[in-house]
């Protein structure tokens, strides 16, 4: 009974990094009034970057560095036509997750069902040795640690920081940020890199620890579902959290139930945590002040700014 917990709390943890790693990202970028739809596409640029160099080099640190400039370089292109050009956020979100589902078929077609080094796990002396607390906390590898890391110093440059406060100002008011001398455009675009930056780490978790096999989309999803987190959330990284784990143990109870061979149908199985996380979340989210109170005001909003 405690291996089948500890699996299932392992398994729970691992589903939910990918969206705490892109999820994070994606919070501050909305925080600044950026709605960016192109996590999908950055998380999977990010995970064929991350592949193709561990594979060709062996060099894993060189690979999730490239993952996280890939994803940069991503959010960069969406920076450019939506913040600098002025397009439309939501259509211009649309395209880079279509562009980046795209190029990175074109450039993984090379790779499909090539194995690639796995990011290790982390032996910590003594502590991953305890009975069930060292397999169930200490047992993961470093971008897992770092997820949590992520989503904590992100709540609290957010909330407790100067520079966490000015952004927020700039999602909420970007008029008035532009009036007493902030630069919206320039502080939207920080956020929005780092938006990308992030996303590109959830792909080279997917492709080199969660799943170390390339596939066609292989996020499958995650990146929708890292930016529903946000919004039914509030803005508010602990239902991030939340929201990230209740996902990884819906993925982890579909897996069960196929292994223990409950007669359901598959596609049915393998929708259920797409379903159940956009239902609980839409349940939480049904108190509509809450949301009005948390939402930037500004969020989507183009800015056209002058010196």
């Amino acid at each position: 009974m405690a291996d089948i917990l500890s699996s299932g709390l392992i398994s729970v943890v691992a589903a939910g990094t990918p969206l705490i790693l892109a999820a994070s990202g994606e919070l501050v970028a909305e925080k600044s009034g950026v709605l960016n739809l192109g996590i999908e596409g950055m998380m999977l640029v990010g995970a064929i970057s991350a592949f193709s160099v561990a594979h060709n080099t062996g060099n894993l640190p060189l690979a999730v560095l490239c993952a996280l400039i890939a994803g940069m370089l991503m959010a960069l292109i969406f920076g450019f036509l939506s913040l600098t050009m002025q397009a439309n956020q939501t259509a211009t979100g649309l395209a880079l997750t279509i562009f980046g589902r795209g190029l990175s078929a074109l450039v993984g077609a090379g790779y499909v069902g090539i194995a690639a080094p796995t990011l290790p796990s982390l032996n910590i002396p003594v502590l991953s040795d305890l009975p069930f607390i060292g397999r169930v906390v200490f047992s993961y590898d470093v971008l897992v640690y770092f997820a949590f890391i992520l989503l904590g110093g992100v709540a609290i440059f957010l909330n407790r920081t100067r520079w966490g406060l000015i952004v927020r100002a700039v999602g909420d008011a970007q008029d008035a940020a532009h009036a007493i001398g902030y630069r919206v455009i320039t502080i939207r675009y920080a956020a929005t890199l780092f938006g990308g930056a992030t996303a590109g780490l959830a792909g080279a978790y997917m492709s080199l620890s969660y799943s170390p096999l390339w596939a066609q989309d292989m996020t499958a999803g995650r990146g929708w579902v890292a930016l529903a987190l946000v919004v039914f959330a509030a803005w508010r990284p602990f239902w991030v959290l939340i929201g990230a784990w209740f996902f990884g143990a819906l993925m982890y109870l579909s897996l069960y139930v196929q292994g223990i061979g409950i007669p359901i149908p598959s596609p049915f199985v393998a929708a259920l945590p797409y379903l159940g996380t956009v239902v609980v979340l839409v349940l939480i989210s049904r108190d509509r002040r809450r949301i009005r109170l948390h939402r930037p005001a500004m969020l989507g909003r183009s800015f056209r700014q002058t010196v």
